[in-house]
């Protein structure tokens, strides 16, 4: 199927939300909006006067500045409950993140792309961002779902050209499933590419930046680290680690990450994994979920 079509006039009310969205309790005008938004006066104006009439925005006459409106307070209660299990998660991810001093985060898979749930801990998280599910992003999100959703992700086309070693990768399935957690080592390339990827849509992305990108992705990769090679007295550098909550049926729902960012060694590897695993558990619970090992 054909990558749907982007609009632009859309895109540019997008842009607008999330520009006032990222800057909340401060309002603009329409000079200082249609500059940091590389809009024409005109366009502006007419995105924003549209945008108060459906109480998406609210207009001061004083001031004459936009802000936020009470309509946006509607949808993202709306929007928060269709996604309940992120506030579950939210609430024992706190705990986490207490314990160990660090940034955790849960997501999950929303229609074709990766979307960031909650952010807890000393680091800022940007809630909403969104990342293509495709090769090579998105491993952790099949792991420990059935054989068929992992080959489906499998068979998408890349979101950057990538060649995959299929068998490195199904070991790497089938030993998360038996620890129920992965231990990944990302490079600083690994780190930049993501932030590339971040709120993209993979054919966004310019012909030969796709091949450059996928020229480094396939020299560096993602590191996931197997059992075998996590000595419990050598430091291994760890950028994160990650567990799933699983749904009513026992399918995998969340994603729940621990960030390290160190060098630690494979025996507090093993503490933090279990401890990112028993939170999963909790949070499976809390939502009425079950692992699949329940059914």
């Amino acid at each position: 199927m054909p990558p749907a079509r982007r609009s632009a006039p859309a895109q540019r009310v997008v842009r607008l939300l999330d520009f006032l969205a990222a800057r909340p309790g401060q309002r603009f005008g329409l000079s200082e909006l249609a500059r940091e938004l590389d809009l024409s006066k005109p366009t502006c104006l007419g995105i924003l006067t549209e945008l108060v009439a459906g109480g998406y925005l609210v207009r001061d006459p004083r001031t004459v500045t936009y802000g936020l409106g009470p309509a946006l307070v509607a949808a993202g209660r709306a929007a928060r409950e269709g996604f309940a299990v992120s506030e579950i998660a939210r609430r024992h991810l706190e705990g986490l993140s207490a314990r160990y001093r660090t940034t955790c985060t849960a997501s999950a898979v929303v229609g074709e792309q990766i979307l960031l749930l909650e952010g807890t801990g000393p680091a800022p998280v940007k809630v909403g961002q969104a990342y293509p599910f495709a090769p090579p992003v998105g491993l952790m999100y099949v792991l420990w779902d059935s054989d068929a959703a992992f080959d489906a992700w499998l068979a998408k086309p890349p979101a950057v050209p990538v060649k995959l070693d299929e068998q490195r990768l199904r070991e790497v399935v089938a030993e998360c499933r038996e620890h129920g957690y992965l231990v990944e080592s990302q490079t600083a390339g690994g780190r930049r590419l993501y932030s590339l990827l971040a709120g993209m849509a993979a054919d966004d992305l310019p012909a030969h930046v796709r091949e450059l990108v996928g020229e480094l992705v396939t020299s560096l990769g993602e590191r996931v680290y197997l059992g075998a090679e996590l000595d419990p007295r050598r430091r291994h550098a760890v950028s994160l680690l990650a567990a799933p909550t699983f749904d009513a049926r026992g399918r995998q729902e969340l994603v729940l990450t621990m960030y390290v960012g160190e060098a630690v060694t494979g025996a507090e590897i093993a503490r933090r994994g279990a401890a990112l695993v028993a939170t999963a558990d909790a949070v499976t619970r809390d939502s009425g979920g079950r692992r699949p090992a329940d059914r």
